[in-house]
């Protein structure tokens, strides 16, 4: 297979080839700035540095957040805030307001410690306030703005806090409350940072040693060159990468559905751009162990006590990596294959198939994939599609639907209904009689007919319904989006 370009391709890259550029740093670089325990992270930090995205750090205390984030401000030589979110108040950031000379605006004394003219800005223990005071940082972390307005020279904007969980614990942080979730959901990566059980021989010894407290973190590294190299090579990175990391990324939030962990959209556009600077570092070329990396890292669920096991995570690494790996058509229909809400699945086949013959594929698969009584459901709500003038597929995949749907719009055999006491089980001992039955008084007239043609036809095809309630709304569901979705295709 061939390896990332600046023109894409149809084949992604699931082959690693010779870098094109040399790493940017040596391992170990957070060392040299008196930094020690956070060797398995510096990849993920360095990334941070370069795409300049908020970066959220979380650990017990004394395990470093601070010293770290301030160190890293240090031998940047940013102009730098550190600020206590359980303690500060409107005028530690803005200052003190006041009129202009013509009464007409609001301006603030500046004091050192405002933020008006602050490089980067640590916003510690900020798990420490109340959601409500939380989202006072919101448009800080978010837009670089405060009071609305603009923080022109603000560039890095970092947190930390202790963690939090749903569940009982020995560790009990007073006054520490689960972040506000959209608010850690504007944090691009989101790190755990190790304690004192975490460390090797070697950094414990380095950390309990008292010398290096107060030594001045200077860049002896060349961090400051590196992240300006890195976020050149950021800018323009190829469009063949862009489109590898955003395969995985959407197949990863597709596989995260399943154990019903959300990814928001913008989590997804944030795991491309980490996924992007986590593969510059290593000059340019993606690795899988990288990506997993950033995928642990750009989920925002442990800042509220959630996060996924590390077991599923890894499985849906695999997953998203094979995905990507493999060609535009092939990764839309195993992408598609993996989505379980038929009505969403209608909508891409419809609005998103890289190809006619790529949507009568899915078709077929879709067909032969879904249990019965949902491929059933699946035909009936398609056929709108198949009656449009719509060229979303090739005449085989109108085919393929119409036959499917044919012997549920002219059911074959006999049942009787009887919708006060449910089908004469006597005539058609099915187990689900009675709960259609009771479904189907319920519904109005249309939505009726409708689940009366599916239900008739499992009844009839001893099909098995294991949840009536279910397959009825799933149904109405798939012909809402169909139609919706033919309103939004070309012609």
């Amino acid at each position: 297979m061939s390896s990332i370009t600046d023109t894409a391709t149809d084949t992604a890259t699931p082959t690693p080839a010779p870098a094109t550029a040399q790493r940017l740093l040596p391992g170990g670089w957070l060392r040299q700035l008196g930094v020690y325990g956070y060797d398995a992270h510096e990849e993920v930090i360095l990334a941070a540095l370069i795409t300049a995205d908020p970066l959220l750090l979380i650990g017990k205390a004394g395990t470093g957040k601070t010293f770290l984030l301030n160190s890293l401000s240090e031998a940047l030589g940013l102009t730098h805030r550190h600020y206590n979110a359980s303690l500060i108040s409107f005028d530690d950031l803005a200052g003190f307001p006041y009129p202009d000379s013509q009464g007409t605006a609001i301006r603030y004394i500046e004091t050192p410690a405002t933020i008006w003219q602050a490089q980067s800005v640590l916003v510690d223990e900020i798990s420490r306030c109340r959601p409500e005071h939380q989202n006072r940082f919101f448009s800080l972390i978010h837009e670089r703005r405060l009071q609305g307005l603009a923080l022109p020279n603000l560039t890095y904007r970092w947190a930390a806090m202790n963690p939090c969980s749903e569940e009982p614990s020995d560790e009990i942080y007073e006054g520490t409350h689960a972040l506000d979730q959209a608010l850690a959901d504007r944090f691009s990566f989101v790190i755990t940072v190790p304690d004192w059980d975490g460390l090797s021989r070697e950094d414990r010894l380095l950390v309990a040693d008292a010398r290096g407290i107060d030594a001045p973190s200077l860049d002896s590294v060349g961090l400051a060159a590196a992240v300006a190299i890195g976020q050149e090579r950021f800018r323009n990175a190829p469009a063949g990468l862009h489109e590898f990391a955003a395969q995985y990324a959407s197949a990863a939030a597709t596989l995260f559905l399943t154990p019903k962990v959300r990814l928001s959209p913008r989590r997804v556009r944030m795991l491309s751009r980490n996924l992007i600077a986590l593969t510059v570092i290593h000059g340019g070329q993606p690795e899988p162990d990288a990506f997993l990396h950033a995928l642990r890292t750009s989920l925002p669920q442990p800042a509220w006590g959630q996060c996924p096991d590390d077991a599923i995570i890894r499985g849906i690494h695999a997953r998203s990596w094979e995905l990507a790996s493999s060609s535009t058509t092939t990764f839309w229909i195993t992408t598609l294959l993996e989505e379980r809400d038929i009505s969403r699945r209608c909508r891409q086949i419809i609005l998103d198939a890289p190809s006619p013959d790529a949507a009568t594929v899915a078709i077929a698969q879709s067909l032969t994939q879904l249990p019965p009584s949902f491929a059933a459901a699946f035909a009936l709500a398609m056929t709108p599609a198949i009656q449009s003038k719509k060229q979303f597929c090739t005449e085989e995949g109108r085919a393929l639907i119409a036959a499917h749907a044919a012997p549920i719009l002219e059911v074959q055999g006999e049942a009787t209904w009887n919708l006060s006491a449910g089908l004469n089980p006597a005539t058609n001992p099915h187990p689900t009689l009675g709960a259609c039955a009771t479904i189907l008084s319920a519904l109005g007239p249309k939505r009726k007919a409708r689940a009366r043609q599916l239900f008739y036809h499992c009844i009839v095809s001893r099909i098995e319904i294991p949840d009536p309630a279910s397959l009825e709304a799933t149904l109405e569901k798939a012909i809402t989006t169909v139609r919706s979705s033919l309103r939004s295709a070309k012609p």
